[in-house]
């Protein structure tokens, strides 16, 4: 048995383990994923109950196991209750955890991605409903960003060129804006307005918190959703069904 340890963590999933424990998957403050279990959490006078809930942010104090962590501490550092007692934060927050649940690695350290993370919930708990969609695709294509996949919105992701600005192309497998001759050969490249890299552009450059202050309509964020969900789909290689069901209601 190692030494225990202490570490900041954001619950991202639980899942039932034999009568009473939970495993959690959690993204640790240096952006590695870790799963531990708390033992008795499911049991009504836990001292842990509420305090690894999904979205909730806490201090841990792990003990190494066998295969998995043990949770021997748990305090509280943000609960994100409003997150899980809204629907529609609900739906948006999930979509934030799915992505991070499948994106991040154990012991594969990216210090953005929790600071992203937390703010974007942050921002979903204190947001108007109708601007959730926009921080749900701020926050996918930052995501995507930090993974490597930042768009090229610019010129042609492909060959560098011009592209033509009355009749842009998305390329899902270029990552980026394409011209027409290798849009033409390029199966995953997608038709989109006009103004789409411009947006999303706008999107990757801004704050969390000022994304509501960019002022897009919402049938163009509707738009970008779709476009970065399919591209994020496109890129990592596991389904994520938050993703799907949000993209589904978009």
């Amino acid at each position: 048995m190692g030494t225990a340890y202490r570490v900041r963590a954001l619950a991202l999933r639980k899942t039932k383990l034999g009568e009473s424990d939970l495993i959690v998957t959690l993204l640790a403050a240096d952006g590695c994923q870790i799963r531990a279990v708390a033992k008795g959490a499911r049991k009504t006078k836990s001292r842990f109950g509420a305090r690894l809930e999904p979205f909730s942010v806490a201090d841990l104090m792990l003990s190494p196991g066998r295969s998995l962590e043990i949770i021997t501490e748990a305090e509280t550092v943000t609960s994100h209750d409003a997150l899980r007692s809204d629907y529609d934060r609900l739906r948006a927050a999930s979509v934030v955890a799915d992505f991070l649940d499948k994106v991040s690695v154990e012991c594969q350290a990216e210090e953005r991605t929790f600071a992203l993370a937390t703010t974007t919930l942050d921002v979903m708990e204190r947001s108007e409903i109708e601007l959730l969609p926009a921080v749900v695709t701020a926050f996918l294509i930052k995501g995507m960003a930090m993974q490597g996949y930042r768009p090229q919105l610019s010129s042609c992701a492909m060959c560098a060129a011009a592209t033509d600005v009355h009749d842009v192309r998305f390329s899902l497998s270029a990552g980026g804006v394409v011209c027409l001759a290798c849009g033409g050969a390029d199966v995953s490249a997608m038709s989109v307005a006009a103004d789409m890299p411009v947006i999303l552009d706008a999107l990757v450059r801004a704050k969390l918190a000022d994304v509501a202050a960019l002022g897009i309509p919402a049938p163009a964020i509707t738009d970008a959703l779709r476009l970065v969900g399919a591209f994020v789909v496109y890129h990592v290689p596991a389904r994520m069904k938050a993703l799907d069901a949000y993209l589904r209601g978009a």
